[in-house]
């Protein structure tokens, strides 16, 4: 029998990493989808929607070994949430080295960001993924059992509505990392 374990992806690295973060920007539509879903022929399931095109605008990190998301809302994706994101990521883990693995978008590589990189160098460093790679960020999972689990195939009178189901989903994620481990994380 095969023993299952995690990739030393550390030591891919070839450095002491204490926190290694997947991180990545999802938006949460209100207008819904039909997805995996079973119905008797000419039957087919419809999902109302109230068609006011708004949404939950969420950045988050998923922490390789322990299973641990962090996540907060945003009102827009620009360079000033993205540095609030990072001075939260920093207080969620005070101690130790982390490294934040993520994609290219503009947000990532502001002017902005720059100084606070600098004086953090010690504790974090940003590693960016290849162009157009995005099966090789472990969040971008999170965010498709996210939607699977909350929006498909159901109607949320309100972004309200959407906001409670998505941070419920959050916390029984963090109450049982164990699930985020065996259903994200690379195994061998």
């Amino acid at each position: 029998m095969w023993k299952r374990r995690s990739l030393p992806i550390k030591k891919l690295l070839n450095e002491e990493i204490d926190h290694l973060l997947f991180q990545d920007e999802s938006m949460i539509r209100d207008y819904q989808a039909l997805q995996y879903t079973w119905f008797l022929k000419g039957k087919q399931r419809i999902i109302p929607t109230y068609g006011k095109h708004q949404g939950v605008k969420l950045i988050g990190t998923l922490n390789y070994e322990t299973g641990d998301v962090l996540c907060v809302e945003e009102e827009r994706y620009d360079a000033e949430a993205f540095l609030r994101f990072l001075q939260k990521v920093l207080k969620h883990y005070p101690t130790g080295k982390i490294v934040m693995v993520l994609d290219n978008a503009r947000i990532h590589h502001a002017k902005l960001i720059e100084p606070f990189l600098r004086n953090h160098q010690h504790r974090l460093e940003l590693v960016f993924l290849p162009p157009y790679s995005p099966e090789l960020n472990l969040i971008e999972g999170l965010w498709k059992w996210l939607k699977s689990d909350v929006i498909n195939n159901l109607f949320y009178s309100s972004v309200k509505e959407i906001r409670r189901n998505v941070q419920a989903f959050i916390r029984e994620l963090n109450d049982s990392p164990r699930k985020v481990i065996d259903r994200l994380c690379i195994r061998l």
